[in-house]
């Protein structure tokens, strides 16, 4: 038992000096990302800064665009806004295609290349009249980017923005849209947020094939250096009597009892915090069910492919009476729609060939999306508030910044995965899937991690000051351990002074 004690006290005493850097990292970066996240540009933002769609513009019809670029097979997405080089154009993904095609919407011509002018045409729309812009160059990834989103639009073009907020706007080099706007004060705090608490200074280099498993690795011996520190922490104290000092803390040292004091009181919330960060990386994917993909088209009726005479975009502006930033083609229970869309998410539902004001049927849309799986419908719920499954976060956070409208369907099928689908029975919109993976993934992470418990969400600032206060216990947890262990280091490293040698005494000739 003796020497069982021993290797617990020097592995967590060694161990410890190298996870407490990175565990007071940790504790203070995610105080940073409570309030401030890594960059994206959220739908919301997206929406706002298109420029609107002129109803008198003469634009070519979504078929005639299509047949003058060349596409005559079936697609994924079509939709038509001002979003590259200033002008309006069809953005169209084929079905099965990983690359998609911008075609100007005017002429039907491909767009080919996005060149520097191209990408200064992008930001000078999305900016607004009035701003100045300078053009930085291409690249392919930085500290802002790093989100495997954007692979399908790199490289990217930055170009600066010179307004109050210092903001940087990255250009697709694929379809000449801006996808990411970062103001200079997101930048700035993020270097302390989000980009150092998800290790990103190791992205985009030689140890970028290698970050995921160092991230898993490295909270792995952070779980067990808590373990370790929370059994020698026990052993330690003294519950029915104390030492000679008085204390039941065996040590004398201001840094050394308050590590002790705060890793008794914070070991279980810094286990709980480190554990669901690993949870986050899905780590060897234990969340993959290996459930089959949805049958969307299935529910869609079929592949989506606007028909010869359909409704002419001018048509459709006028029918969705506002200010119309994007036009979105869509199929689904058989039929073919066009979402219009102004700056709110929101949009007015139109059939694609009258360009009337149009509502899905409940029925028919309950029979499509029940061919989404082979398995049975056990039961469609209908929600009209968030739940525990279904929530919104803040713009900035992970998991917020989406659309999540109400009220949705909930459909839940009776299969082995414990597969729901979330379906906009508005729109017909397949919004997510779940299983019970996944189910599991949301209680072990987002739940642990960031608290998205709607109870305390709902009672700001009471989750502020629970999140702020355990990240600062925490934090004291471990920085007295990182003094503790530079002391330790600086002792064992500095080298001792050489013992003073005394000469052998040798008579003199005075001396008998």
């Amino acid at each position: 038992m003796a020497h069982f004690k021993r290797w617990l006290f020097l592995l967590h005493r060694w161990l410890g000096i190298v996870v407490c850097a990175f565990f007071a990292m940790w504790f203070v970066s995610g105080v940073v990302m409570m309030y401030v996240g890594y960059p994206k540009l959220t739908e919301s933002e997206r929406l706002q800064h298109l420029p609107p769609l002129a109803a008198d513009a003469a634009l070519l019809g979504p078929r005639e665009a299509l047949d003058a670029a060349g596409i005559a097979g079936p697609l994924k997405e079509l939709r038509l806004a001002v979003a590259s080089g200033g002008r309006a154009v069809y953005l169209a993904q084929p079905a099965g295609g990983k690359g998609g095609m911008v075609i100007d919407a005017a002429t039907g011509t491909p767009l080919r290349h996005v060149d520097r002018e191209l990408a200064m045409a992008s930001a000078a729309a999305f900016a607004g009249s009035g701003v100045g812009l300078v053009y930085e160059g291409t690249l392919d990834e930085d500290a802002f980017t790093h989100s495997r989103a954007l692979d399908a639009h790199r490289p990217l073009h930055q170009v600066a923005l010179v307004d109050a907020a210092h903001t940087r706007l990255y250009v697709s080099g694929r379809t000449g849209e801006v996808v990411r706007d970062a103001p200079r004060t997101e930048r700035l705090w993020n270097y302390a947020g989000a980009w150092i608490h998800w290790l990103y200074p190791l992205r985009g280099g030689a140890l970028d094939p290698y970050w995921a498993d160092i991230v898993n690795w490295l909270s792995i011996l952070g779980i067990a250096v808590t373990l370790m520190g929370t059994a020698v922490g026990i052993l330690r104290w003294r519950f029915a009597s104390r030492y000679r000092s008085g204390s039941r803390s065996p040590y004398r040292g201001f840094m050394m009892r308050w590590h002790h004091i705060t890793g008794l009181l914070f070991a279980a919330v810094t286990l709980t915090w480190i554990s669901s960060g690993l949870m986050s990386m899905n780590p060897w994917r234990v969340f993959d069910s290996g459930a089959p993909a949805l049958r969307t088209e299935a529910m869609n009726g079929g592949p989506l492919a606007p028909p010869v005479g359909a409704a002419s975009p001018q048509a459709l502006i006028a029918a969705a009476g506002g200010t119309v930033r994007e036009l979105r083609w869509t199929r689904t229970a058989g039929r073919d729609l066009v979402l219009a869309r102004g700056t709110a998410l929101r949009p007015t539902v139109l059939d694609a060939a009258s360009a009337a004001p149009t509502a899905l049927d409940a029925e028919a849309l309950k029979a499509a999306v029940a061919k989404l799986s082979s398995a049975p419908v056990a039961r469609i719920e209908l929600l009209t508030a968030y739940d525990s499954h279904y929530y919104t976060r803040e713009p900035h956070t992970m998991t917020g910044g989406g659309d999540k409208p109400l009220p949705i369907w909930r459909v839940v099928f009776a299969d082995e995965a414990g597969t729901w689908a979330h379906v906009d029975p508005r729109t017909g919109a397949l919004l997510n899937r779940s299983d019970s993976h996944r189910r599991a993934s949301r209680w072990l992470f987002a739940m642990l991690h960031s608290w998205d418990w709607r109870p305390l969400l709902e009672r700001r600032p009471l989750w502020d000051l629970a999140m702020v206060l355990l990240s600062l216990g925490g934090a004291a947890l471990s920085l007295t351990g990182v003094v503790i262990g530079w002391r330790r280091l600086g002792r064992k490293l500095t080298p001792k002074p050489a013992a003073r040698r005394i000469p052998p005494f040798t008579p003199s000739k005075e001396h008998p």
